[in-house]
């Protein structure tokens, strides 16, 4: 079964719910049929093997039927940050050869100039509804090593987007692992808040479809309250989220007063959400399963995840590598780092769920793809039980007056506050210090905390060449339209 479609496909019962928003719920076999002639309108409006797909849709029924279409056709996705900006589109278009591409009908009316001015052609539900599948429809045959299945694109170390190469078979292996340690079966139902076109959202559809279970989809984040209610209402046995899902939840809402009854497991990644708020999330909630997790787009989805039982003894680890996953932790001689030392090296990645590398960017592929192996450029140390423990990303360390800083060391101290929502730290450019630490904080009612109570804290904490020269109250950070911190506007922000 070389096409990811078909695995996606396969196993759903006809009745049963695959899709569920508001009041339209898509059962499997209108899943099937729908995208099947998502497929055969791909074909008969001359698509080559291969061919790159543009997506522009928001999390809908409408984008999994598109999605799965461009996949059952043989074809490429390349799904658009919702968010993204004209420029950003046009070098993306271009670069991929674009020439059609899926719209919902919510996101037309922003893209259509752009789609005109470059001779895209758009499809959107008119042009789904009155596509017929033939009855024979089946999945194209691809080679599932070689041939791309979609192009995610990820922000790199200078914020340019980059699409990376991620094949059918990257998706099959790391569907399965996932599968696998969450245990997944036909009667889990995820709440999905975080956007398709991410590797992480992507991961939530494709192993929910993957055993047949079910998937509500939240249309915004914006009113958390409202999506527990959801959750709660429709019997979600799941929730995904990044940190700051979980960082509002804690704080900005009555998750840790409420109960769900049919909620089992919520899997975290995306960046590292600080103890204090793990800690917070246990002791209102200690009858879930919590899964913390590593991975990047450049490995499919996920490389690691610490199991819940072992969240006490190893908290603030990302555990070990997944079934199909080779983790190392490399020095910079090329030697593995002594278990239970304090040793640091690179974490490296080997496995079916490394991708190809980049879209037309052979220097970066070169530069992060070696040997077959995956260079992630995030710092660790091994424990003497084997666990892995991220010490910082290699281009986020500080540099202040001849110390190397990591900014999390400081996050977490900072996050202890109960009154802290959010907290980034970033080095910027200083004449005296070279680069001077600067804290962004953002608290969780107004006025509080303070920053005369932020320094206090942390001169209580950390040592002084830790504590920061700055501390900017904010009312939010900004944010990736993927939910992440974004550091990059962080550092160019005055202090």
């Amino acid at each position: 079964m070389s096409n990811f479609a078909q695995h996606l496909l396969a196993r759903g019962r006809d009745a049963d719910p695959a899709l569920l928003q508001g009041e339209q719920v898509m059962a499997y076999a209108e899943l099937r049929r729908q995208s099947a002639a998502a497929a055969a309108l791909l074909l008969a409006s001359g698509c080559r093997p291969g061919e790159r797909v543009g997506l522009f849709a928001e999390n809908s029924p409408f984008f999994v039927v598109a999605y799965l279409g461009v996949l059952r056709a043989g074809l490429c996705a390349v799904p658009f940050q919702t968010e993204i900006d004209e420029a950003a589109f046009r070098r993306i278009a271009a670069s991929t050869g674009l020439r059609r591409l899926w719209v919902s009908p919510r996101q037309s009316a922003r893209v259509k100039p752009w789609v005109e001015s470059l001779g895209l052609e758009p499809l959107g539900e008119d042009a789904l509804s009155a596509a017929r599948a033939p009855t024979d429809a089946g999945f194209a045959a691809v080679d599932e090593s070689r041939d791309l299945a979609a192009l995610m694109y990820t922000s790199g170390s200078t914020g340019e987007p980059k699409g990376v190469k991620v094949t059918h078979r990257n998706l099959a292996t790391n569907t399965a692992d996932i599968v696998d340690y969450l245990g997944l079966t036909p009667a889990d139902r995820a709440m999905a808040v975080l956007p398709f076109y991410y590797c992480y959202g992507a991961s939530v559809l494709h192993t929910h479809l993957a055993v047949g279970a079910s998937l509500v989809l939240a249309r915004t984040f914006m009113f958390p309250e409202k999506v527990l209610d959801e959750l709660e209402a429709r019997g979600c046995s799941g929730l995904a989220g990044v940190p700051s899902t979980y960082q509002i939840l804690l704080r900005k809402t009555r998750f840790k007063e409420r109960r769900f009854p049919a909620l089992r497991w919520l899997q975290q990644a995306g960046g590292r959400l600080p103890e204090a708020f793990i800690r917070e999330l246990r002791a209102a909630h200690p009858e879930l399963r919590f899964y913390t997790m590593y991975g990047q787009t450049e490995a499919t989805a996920r490389m690691s995840y610490l199991p819940p039982e072992r969240l006490d003894d190893k908290l603030g680890s990302i555990g070990k590598g997944l079934r199909s996953t080779r983790l190392e932790v490399l020095r910079e001689d090329g030697r593995p780092v002594t278990p239970g030392s304090d040793e640091v090296g690179e974490i490296v990645a080997s496995g079916d769920n490394v991708t190809a590398g980049y879209w037309q960017d052979e220097e970066e592929t070169r530069r992060y793809f070696r040997g077959g192996r995956l260079y992630t450029g995030d710092l660790a140390r091994v424990d003497a039980d084997g666990f892995i423990f991220v010490v910082e990303r290699a281009r986020d360390f500080i540099k202040s007056a001849g110390n190397r800083v990591s900014p999390k060391e400081i996050e977490e101290v900072i996050a202890e506050l109960p009154s802290v929502l959010e907290v980034a730290v970033v080095g910027v450019p200083d004449e005296l210090w070279g680069e001077a630490i600067r804290a962004v904080v953002v608290g969780s009612a107004p006025g509080r905390p303070t920053a005369d109570e932020v320094l206090a804290h942390c001169r209580k904490r950390l040592p002084n060449h830790k504590v920061p020269q700055y501390v900017v109250l904010a009312d939010g950070l900004p944010k990736t339209s993927t939910g992440k911190v974004d550091k990059l506007r962080l550092r160019g922000a005055q202090a």
